[in-house]
C-alpha cells in the first residue's frame, strides 16, 4: 500500500452480510410528524396574561387566556402578564414573602440615599407598582421597559425630595411624597 491508495478493511459479518436496518412503516412516520407539528402549534395563555402573535415579525393578533394554536415554526408568541400588579423596589429588595416578608437592604443603599433641598441626606425607600395595559407597546415601543421604569421613578423621586427640606421629607410631606 502506497500513498494515495485507499485502505480496504473487510469486516466479518458472518452469513448473510451486514445487518439489515429495519424499515419504519410510512404511516408511523406520518403519524409522528403530525404529532410533532400539533405539539409545536399548541400553546396556552394563562388567565393573567395576553399573548402577542407575530408572523414573520409582523403583528398578527393579540389573544387572551386559554388554549390557542399557531403556525408552527412561523409564528412567534410572546406572553405578557397584563392582569398582574407588577412592582419595583428601591432601596431594598424582597427576599421572601411568606407569612412574614424578609427584606434585603445591603447593596441597594445608594439608590435610596438622596440630597434634600436643605442639603441634608435622607434615606428614602419606596415601591413603584404598575400594570401593563398595552402588550404591544410593552414589548416593542421601549427597549428595556423595566430599566426605563426604574430610571424614570428614581429621577422623579430625586426631583421631589430635592425640592423639599429634610423635615418635610421625613415628617410633614411624607404622605404627599408617597402619593407621587
Amino acid at each position: 500500500s502506497g500513498p494515495g491508495r485507499p485502505i480496504v478493511i473487510d469486516l466479518p459479518f458472518g452469513k448473510g452480510g451486514p445487518p439489515k436496518v429495519p424499515s419504519v412503516p410510512r404511516p408511523l412516520l406520518i403519524a409522528v410528524a403530525v404529532l410533532v407539528l400539533a405539539m409545536l402549534s399548541y400553546y396556552q395563555v394563562a388567565p393573567f396574561e395576553q399573548a402577542v402573535v407575530l408572523r414573520f415579525g409582523k403583528h398578527v393578533k393579540t389573544v387572551g387566556p386559554g388554549p390557542k394554536f399557531k403556525i408552527p415554526l412561523i409564528d412567534q408568541v410572546y406572553r405578557v402578564p397584563t392582569e398582574r400588579q407588577l412592582k419595583q423596589e428601591f432601596g431594598f429588595r424582597t427576599v421572601a414573602s411568606d407569612q412574614r416578608s424578609i427584606y434585603e437592604k445591603e447593596g441597594y443603599g445608594e439608590e435610596a440615599l438622596m440630597l434634600t433641598g436643605d442639603l441634608a441626606m435622607a434615606e428614602v425607600e419606596w415601591v413603584v407598582q404598575y400594570r401593563i395595559v398595552d402588550p404591544m407597546a410593552f414589548l416593542f415601543e421601549v427597549r428595556d421597559v423595566e430599566e426605563t421604569i426604574r430610571a424614570v421613578s428614581e429621577a422623579e423621586m430625586r426631583g421631589v425630595v430635592g425640592d423639599l427640606g429634610f423635615q418635610e421629607v421625613i415628617k410633614e410631606k411624607r404622605h404627599e411624597i408617597e402619593e407621587t
